[in-house]
């Protein structure tokens, strides 16, 4: 009875800091997309260029794909420009070191001075890299009308 006991503990433990690891990567992984919209507004490049991993691998509805150093200066020069970004219906599953990342995006650009809206789905692949999750992919597609 003790030893069913005892191995019935052992279980939960191990499944309660399974949880408990699993929610604080996902508030982490929510975190570093949080701080990818907000620099996407801001054209900042710093935080760009520190939420984005070298590989980066970032592709556009239109088919475009962008390296780091495409997406960190489009963004960061003007030549894409988010007035804002509204996430919505967002879903995080991490395995490991990685983590997906999906949701709908709403969004008001100005790019070459033109007003304009984008109604995507987006999929985003973070990897943490140093206890930072940071940008490895995203791919994105136009929300039929």
């Amino acid at each position: 009875m003790i030893r069913k006991l005892f191995f019935t503990s052992i279980i939960c433990l191990v499944i309660t800091t399974a949880i408990n690891a699993q929610s604080r990567d996902e508030t982490a992984v929510a975190n570093a997309v949080e701080k990818l919209r907000k620099a996407m507004i801001d054209g900042n490049r710093t935080d760009l260029e520190s939420i984005a991993m070298d590989k980066l691998s970032y592709g556009h509805s239109g088919g475009h794909v962008d390296d780091k150093k495409e997406f960190v200066e489009k963004l960061a020069g003007g030549a894409s420009d988010f007035v804002t970004i509204e996430l919505l219906d967002q879903t995080i599953s991490i395995s490991g070191k990685t983590a997906i990342v999906r949701h709908k995006l709403n969004a008001k650009t100005n790019d070459g001075g033109k007003p304009a809206e984008v109604h995507l789905l987006v999929m985003l692949i973070f990897q943490k890299d140093h206890k930072q999750w940071k940008l490895l992919a995203r791919q994105a597609v136009k929300i039929a009308s």
